[in-house]
């Protein structure tokens, strides 16, 4: 379908929600407190000029800016209690109270958390990202100015994060392939793309895959066009992550060889179904190629692509049709951006720097999407036959997992795999359409001056 006849009011819907970030990026998230609600809602009000809509993108000359609310600062800015009590209860819970459901414990438990995540500070979110350094400057003095005079709101929280020389992620691969198709919005289709996601999955108000509409927090006029987003904050541990590639490998040919049957890609991006034996940097770059294969047809067993890797935990595509699962309602739109300086290439040991990846995963329902692919995909092997196991590369633990990889005519049995990833911070945020912007923005005014 098209977006006319899903009626998409691309006018109304924040561009960072449905739009890529750009190929060359810099960006900055910064978190507020308000502590006044007339404070907080002038704030908005003076930022919804600034957040670019989906029909006009965000434009070359023109930085991305998304703003979303938790659940505290919804109810800091003042937001009646009938629309706070329209939330589903995993949002009202926030992500740190849920914290022990999404496997965040010991080093990644909220009480290690960076403030202001875990304490209820965290009011607005606010992210700006831009193809310049001059351009995120240019939007971080807009921003300070918009604050002025504003005393009640504090600024509490700011991450800045940039692409790598490399143009990959810390552990070194290609990051952002396999986003799922928004049907409707007009986008390029990559082969391998699809099927296309009816535009409920991650907007409030519209068709979903379950056979209805998205329905979001009341009123409608505060609700539609709005997502719900997850933010997570992850520390990688590169040097932990390379010393065990090279103690459990006795070539670096095998190293390599592990990392990808561990991600299901070669740090190229090159899909193992695709190129098993060795990597093929010219199909990893090719968006035309690198996405285009499906499980059941060409790897049904796992030989190439293990059941277990981390790219087939997160969307096991095709995997489960015979299951009768729906791998489409539990899709999620993902923006990942990486922050602190590279580990210089072949360092083993760790040099205390603060590294990672921080992902924004968008969608309209946290309990079969986000929460649904932590818990049950990432965490769980229950799904393919591995109770014990859980994902190699981002799973959540305090003991040494195994990773199983499919071979003839013996499997191997990868053992004493550590924790790689630690959540340094999380939190849920509702991004309104731009008009429940503006009806916030308005909450307080009276009929007469009233956006």
């Amino acid at each position: 379908m098209t977006g006319a006849e899903y009626g998409l009011d691309l006018p109304n819907i924040q561009a960072g929600v449905v739009r890529p970030r750009p190929p060359h990026y810099v960006a900055c998230y910064l978190i507020l407190e308000v502590l006044d609600a007339e404070a907080g809602r002038t704030l908005v009000e003076r930022l919804i000029p600034y957040v670019p809509n989906a029909q006009d993108g965000a434009g070359s000359d023109k930085p991305m800016i998304g703003i979303g609310f938790t659940f505290a600062g919804l109810r800091a800015l003042g937001v009646p209690e009938e629309t706070l009590d329209s939330f589903e209860p995993q949002f009202q819970e926030g992500m740190a109270a849920r914290a022990h459901i999404l496997g965040d414990r010991g080093p990644s438990a909220p009480d290690q958390w960076e403030s202001p995540f875990a304490s209820g500070e965290a009011h607005i979110a606010l992210m700006a990202m831009a193809s310049s350094k001059e351009q995120l400057d240019a939007a971080m003095d807009a921003a300070q100015h918009l604050l002025d005079g504003l005393q009640k709101v504090r600024l509490i929280y700011r991450l800045d994060l940039q692409q790598l020389p490399t143009g990959r992620t810390h552990f070194g691969y290609r990051d952002g392939i396999g986003q799922p198709l928004i049907d409707g919005l007009g986008m390029e289709e990559f082969p391998g793309q699809g099927p296309a996601i009816r535009p409920g999955e991650f907007l409030f108000g519209y068709p979903n895959e379950m056979g209805g509409i998205s329905v979001g927090p009341s009123p409608d006029e505060f609700g539609r066009n709005g997502s719900i987003i997850a933010f997570r904050k992850l520390h990688t541990d590169v040097a932990g992550f390379r010393r065990f590639l090279s103690e459990q490998s006795e070539t670096p040919e095998q190293e390599e060889l592990l990392a990808a049957k561990m991600v299901g890609r070669w740090r190229s991006g090159a899909p193992l179904v695709l190129c098993p034996q060795a990597d093929d940097p010219e199909l990893g770059a090719d968006f035309q190629r690198n996405n285009d294969f499906r499980y059941l047809e060409q790897d049904p067993k796992g030989f190439a692509c293990p059941m277990g890797s981390h790219m087939r935990r997160a969307y096991p595509r095709d995997s489960l049709e015979h299951e009768r699962v729906a791998a489409n309602i539990h899709r999620i739109l993902r923006r990942g951006a990486t922050y602190g300086p590279m580990l210089p290439e072949g360092v083993l040991e760790d040099d205390g720097a603060e590294r990672g990846i921080v992902f924004i995963l968008i969608g309209s329902n946290l309990h079969r999407q986000y929460e649904f692919i932590k818990t049950q995909w990432l965490q769980d092997g229950v799904f393919i036959n591995a109770t014990e196991e859980k994902d190699p590369l981002v799973g959540q633990t305090d003991d040494p997992q195994t990773f199983t990889i499919p071979d003839k005519p013996i499997r191997r049995k990868v053992t004493g795999i550590p924790r790689f990833v630690t959540t340094r911070g999380g939190l849920y945020a509702f991004a309104p359409g731009i008009n429940g912007l503006r009806w916030i923005a308005s909450l307080g005014k009276s009929p007469s001056t009233a956006l």
